[in-house]
């Protein structure tokens, strides 16, 4: 990823209390060569994904997905919490995500209505995380 989307990312995972702290884990997308359909690549590649993620709760982003407020992201975030579960935010290769990630995941969710480069919806995630963690700790940063 660009310099600029580490800096993003890296402002907001830095601001996080220790109660919510990020961890990113990327993966490399899956080799185009062979010939291979896009079909072909991201069902690979979900494979790939269910494995990193075995011990989360997954929650794939994607346009299509639920329109959450950030207060609905703060009251997931919180009951997340309380009940001890990892949760892995799942953003896929430039050729979306397989459908079984979509289906295997405990929710699908897009950020907007938009198609967003990867790295500007890695940006966009952190934000709200932060944001919902700020809601939730009482903080100032969100104003309805």
């Amino acid at each position: 990823m660009s310099a600029w989307v580490a800096a993003g990312y890296g402002e907001y995972a830095k601001r996080m209390p220790r109660d919510y702290a990020l961890e990113l884990v990327e993966l490399k997308p899956a080799a185009r060569a062979d010939g291979k359909s896009a079909a072909q690549l991201v069902a690979t590649e979900a494979v790939r994904i269910r494995a990193a993620c075995s011990d989360c709760t997954m929650v794939a982003l994607d346009e299509r997905g639920s329109a959450w407020t950030t207060r609905q992201l703060a009251q997931r975030l919180s009951a997340w919490r309380d009940s001890a579960q990892d949760i892995a935010f799942v953003i896929g290769s430039a050729d979306g995500l397989d459908a079984s990630v979509k289906r295997d995941a405990s929710a699908v969710v897009a950020l907007s209505a938009l198609t967003l480069p990867h790295g500007l919806a890695r940006i966009i995630l952190a934000e709200q995380l932060y944001r919902s963690a700020s809601i939730l700790g009482g903080h100032p940063y969100h104003r309805d």
